[in-house]
């Protein structure tokens, strides 16, 4: 870390806890300044005026017929044309997969539903995709795009993946096993082929290698797996949704940006079976390969209502490393019920990974009543599993800053690192945490972890 860096997070800290004064000291610049620069970047595609309706094109929102063939003839007319609404209205829709094309806008108005089929073979052929942070030829999302450039999925209505229907194919068995060792083996990822008589199950939003992305306003209920994937992707705004991903097929993470760069997700709500956004970079050899990071994300105004697992996360795919993210002005729990989620911050690696995270800040969160450690560092993250050899990653550079808890049944701050590779220069700065069941702290294997001006119970952290 650059000595200026470092100064910065120890003079800042002082500030923060009134016991250095602003005028006449030369501060490095605030990490917060990054901010309007990306937000400036971050500019959400525009479309042609011009509506293609999928009913023109066949489609029966009847809740039975498959209308797999309405839409890619409709999203086709769209891009001949070039470009525009392909427009969903008034019922249910049941289809396979859809893909997306450049300029296309798919727009689910108020009272539409897409619902995606429960037959795997609908998602047929295998697309390049990534399963877990490891690159192969899958089945495809069920909203899938690859190579794309100006796409969107927007309105007031539903997806619905009946995710339930794929729960039995758990966690993959013997074909993650295999994709494990693919990976780790260095397998050309053109053999890397899975799909029919394999059982990964698919993401239902997935868009690979795509320029300009908007998701805005929709709903989506009962994703097979994660519900919205962009990888390798850049300039990408997720705007308004509200993810209720319980009763799925699990792992129903919220939004899983990997490897992407400049992403805002604004005023969206999360009621999820897992993590609810989840910020990733690939896994162990696999990722290392792809060496590309998730870098200049920014997080706001959001509502997360239930998690089993972490409101604002970092990996456990990270091999390719996190920078410049942001997160602020959040509410985690507001209806202030018990075990509703487990953790705030939750930043999660392995010595299996590799990877650098660098530069993660979060400020004016509140939270209620948490299962867990509202922040919570680990490099020993234990579902990350082992595939292949030892590559110790870097955590380094997190503030948070006016965090406001109210109740946890573990610490306040955890920090896990490990003895070979110690996070370093953590600042948790002018936040409160009360009703915490253990009351304090439990720091392990980390560096410059400072607690200026923030109180436990009532007590000097």
């Amino acid at each position: 870390m650059s000595g200026s860096r470092r100064d910065f997070l120890k003079v800042s800290g002082l500030v923060a806890a009134g016991l250095l004064a602003t005028p006449g000291v030369a501060l490095a610049a605030d990490p917060w300044d990054a901010v309007p620069g990306i937000l400036a970047r971050i500019k959400p595609p525009t479309f042609p005026d011009r509506d293609f309706l999928v009913t023109a094109y066949g489609a029966k929102p009847d809740g039975s017929t498959d209308n797999a063939a309405a839409f890619r003839k409709a999203i086709q007319a769209c891009t001949e044309a070039g470009g525009g609404r392909v427009v969903v209205r008034g019922g249910v829709f049941v289809t396979g997969g859809i893909t997306l094309q450049s300029n296309v806008n798919l727009f689910v108005d108020k009272g539409a539903t897409i619902r995606f089929h429960t037959d795997p073979k609908k998602y047929l052929p295998v697309v390049p995709t990534r399963w877990q942070g490891i690159e192969c030829l899958n089945y495809q999302a069920f909203l899938y795009a690859n190579n794309a450039t100006n796409i969107a999925v927007t309105g007031a209505g539903t997806l619905d993946g009946q995710g339930q229907t794929w729960k039995p194919w758990g966690g993959g068995g013997g074909s993650w096993t295999q994709l494990q060792k693919w990976g780790a083996d260095n397998t050309p990822v053109a053999q890397r082929r899975l799909g029919e008589g394999h059982k990964l199950r698919p993401n239902l939003i997935q868009f690979v290698e795509c320029t300009n992305i908007l998701i805005s306003g929709i709903t989506i209920e009962r994703p097979p797996m994660w519900s919205v994937h962009p990888v390798k992707s850049r300039n990408i705004t997720v705007s308004g949704i509200t993810v209720n991903s319980r009763g799925g097929g699990g792992n129903n993470d919220g939004v899983d940006p990997e490897c992407c760069t400049d992403v805002h997700i604004t005023d969206c709500t999360f009621n999820t079976g897992d993590d609810c956004i989840a910020i990733k970079s690939g896994r162990d050899v696999d990722g290392r390969r792809v060496n590309m990071p998730s870098q200049n994300i920014v997080v706001e105004n959001s509502t997360f209502v239930f998690s089993n697992r972490g409101a604002i996360c970092i990996g456990s795919e990270a091999s390719g490393g996190a920078r410049n993210v942001y997160a602020r002005n959040c509410r985690v729990n507001p209806a202030n019920a018990a075990d509703q989620l487990w953790y705030v911050v939750f930043i999660k690696t392995s010595k299996y990974r590799g990877g650098t995270i660098d530069g993660v800040h979060f400020r004016d969160i509140t939270a209620n009543k948490l299962t867990k450690s509202p922040v919570f560092i680990t490099l020993n993250y234990s579902g990350s599993g082992n595939s292949g050899p030892v590559s110790n990653p870097t955590v380094r550079n997190i503030t948070v800053d006016r965090l406001t808890v109210a109740g946890s049944k573990e610490y306040a701050v955890e920090v896990d690192g490990l003895a070979a590779s110690k996070v370093s220069d953590v600042v948790v700065s002018s936040s409160t945490f009360t009703a915490i069941s253990r009351g304090a702290n439990k720091i392990s294997n980390a560096q410059n972890v400072t607690f200026p001006n923030t109180k436990i119970n009532g007590k000097p952290a």
